[in-house]
């Protein structure tokens, strides 16, 4: 089962992240092989974090509850909520495996919510700049309540567009970056 964890930071959290960055690193490390995509998130200034991303594939929903929930940030107090969802992979890759590689360009993170129809299950025809893109899904699977997409993109506006307005209560975007040790 795949999931979509978005852990969203609490206001003046970003010495503490910093300071935790290692044990954030290690924890993510025993999930290598479960990651999907991983990344964190920014403030417009490009600079101050405002979250962390993560898409992974695992047994069940326990498992990804334990996954968000004790992840060493989220522990310490960095985080101030945690959006945790099944999702489904619609491009069946992960973003290591993204053409457009981990440089070069704008990334950004999109979230459409409140979706009344199942609008996130068509992969948009110009899929040459998604890195990752599926449905938010009820806890059961089987209901759409939104999208979740990781992808490249020369602004927010172009980033935004990727889903039509019109079948959300509400898109966010936010700058995104590939997470990760630094290779």
């Amino acid at each position: 089962m795949e999931f979509f964890c978005y852990h969203r930071d609490r206001p003046a959290s970003a010495a503490l992240r910093d300071e935790l960055l290692e044990k954030h690193w290690s924890y993510m490390d025993g999930y290598a092989a479960e990651m999907i995509a991983r990344g964190p998130t920014f403030a417009a200034d490009g600079d101050t974090p405002t979250g962390s991303v993560h898409i992974l594939d695992l047994p069940d929903a326990a498992a990804a509850r334990a996954f968000a929930f004790d992840e060493p940030n989220y522990q310490a107090g960095v985080y101030r909520d945690v959006l945790l969802r099944r999702w489904r992979n619609l491009l069946g890759r992960t973003m290591w495996d993204f053409p457009g590689g981990r440089t070069g360009g704008e990334r950004y993170l999109v979230l459409g919510f409140g979706s009344d129809r199942d609008a996130g299950l068509a992969v948009p025809s110009d899929r040459d700049e998604l890195i990752a893109y599926g449905p938010l899904l009820s806890d059961d699977g089987a209901t759409p309540v939104g999208t979740a997409v990781l992808l490249r993109a020369p602004d927010p506006d172009a980033a935004r567009a990727v889903l039509p307005p019109h079948l959300y209560a509400d898109v966010e975007v936010h700058d995104w970056q590939f997470g990760g040790r630094p290779s």
